[in-house]
């Protein structure tokens, strides 16, 4: 084992789990050099599985003889950065609760085509800006029957590091790719792009034309690209326009929407493909 005691956050190899920001882990410029971190040997375990390249590890040194050896017999010749928990959580600034960190290569940008392929059913995360709403929607999407997840050009990563912690890996596990590059492709040419590979799409929206989450065609439909709109505002008037359905899930006492998150959960249920 390739094991590094530090004592100091200048230690070179430590700028993936300490000092870089998301932007600069993602590398815009070189995707092929980018990284994410996993936490927890749950979800370290999950991106192994899934294939995803390690290059480091950081650890407690108690977790090197417990819940981290599967790891470690994995990860042969990687770096492994260690030291007492209470050294740690004091020179990175908060308590490592998780105990376990990986750094690993991110994987190279799949196409929609190659994502959707003869799936039935997708979700659309149009600008979700918040990681954990991403993480848990990734989470229900693998639950409840989804094919694939599919981001406009300005939804949040969803190898963030608190995204991929919500989603417990399981954004290694089904299949996403953004809808273009540029925030001008989307509703446009996304849309076009959903319509051209056989999808009828259906905008979550309150609106006085909308049909129930339960509408007999609605859930009928062979190919169906269930559209989630961003925290507070929702989906723009101009996405909704392009939709096929305009779908509200049934509320009572009042309340007048869900959680993205939540809501996501009960349209992954209720419009899964029976198939």
């Amino acid at each position: 084992m390739n094991i590094i005691e530090i004592d100091s956050l200048e230690t070179k190899g430590l700028e993936p789990f300490f000092k870089l920001t998301e932007t600069q882990l993602r590398n815009r410029l070189d995707p092929q050099m980018g990284i994410f971190i996993a936490e927890s040997p749950k979800v370290i375990k999950v991106a192994l599985d899934e294939g995803c390249v390690p290059v480091s590890l950081l650890m407690a040194k108690r977790h090197i003889d417990g819940d981290a050896q599967e790891i470690i017999s994995r990860c042969p010749n990687i770096p492994i950065y260690t030291g007492e928990v209470d050294l740690l959580s004091q020179l990175a600034g908060f308590k490592l609760t998780r105990g376990v960190l990986c750094a690993f290569r991110r994987p190279s940008p799949r196409t929609v085509e190659a994502v959707v392929g003869t799936g039935r059913r997708v979700v659309v995360l149009d600008t979700i800006a918040d990681a954990t709403n991403v993480g848990a929607i990734f989470r229900s999407a693998a639950a409840l029957g989804m094919d694939a997840v599919l981001l406009t050009p300005t939804c949040c990563d969803p190898l963030n590091r608190r995204s991929v912690r919500v989603s417990m890996g399981t954004v290694f596990q089904i299949p996403w790719a953004y809808l273009g590059n540029e925030p001008s492709e989307w509703p446009g040419a996304g849309m076009e792009r959903l319509h051209g590979l056989g999808f009828k799409t259906a905008a979550m929206a309150l609106s006085d034309n909308s049909v129930s989450i339960d509408d007999s065609q609605l859930m009928a439909e062979e190919k169906l690209a269930i559209i989630m709109g961003t925290e507070g505002d929702g989906l723009s008037s101009k996405t909704i326009a392009s939709c096929d359905y305009v779908v509200r899930i049934p509320m009572f006492h009042q309340v007048d929407s869900l959680n993205v998150a939540a809501a996501s959960a009960v349209a992954f249920w209720q419009l899964r493909s029976h198939h």
